[in-house]
């Protein structure tokens, strides 16, 4: 049925919350690591934590979704797909650029904060 489908910006952004959030107690983190902010390497090692060695889910009407912590790698598609052949939708800066604007974390680093 959905082989074909195209993932829309709202797909992406559920699989990325689905990869980001697979720990208890993942959504209390990224509350208080946007609420005293991260530079880029504290927020990669924040992701590398949070998307753990390797995972994955696949639910009935979701998109299927892989996961790595090793590049910051998130691949999804609504079709079964090898992971190895396929472009992951976030990767290493992509990722942590991402979390930046969904979980709405600083970079203390910024000297432009401080204009904001």
């Amino acid at each position: 049925m959905n082989n074909h489908k195209q993932l829309s910006k709202t797909d992406r952004r559920n699989a990325f919350l689905a990869a980001t959030r697979t720990f208890a107690k993942a959504g209390i983190r990224w509350r208080h690591r946007s609420s005293k902010g991260l530079t880029d390497a504290e927020l990669e090692d924040a992701l590398r934590y949070e998307l753990g060695i390797f995972g994955g889910r696949s639910t009935e009407n979701c998109p299927s979704i892989i996961y790595q912590s090793a590049g910051l790698k998130i691949w999804a598609g609504w079709h079964s797909f090898n992971h190895y052949q396929k472009i992951p939708i976030f990767e290493g800066l992509a990722t942590i650029k991402m979390a930046r604007e969904i979980y709405g974390i600083k970079d203390p680093s910024n000297c432009q904060l401080d204009l904001f």
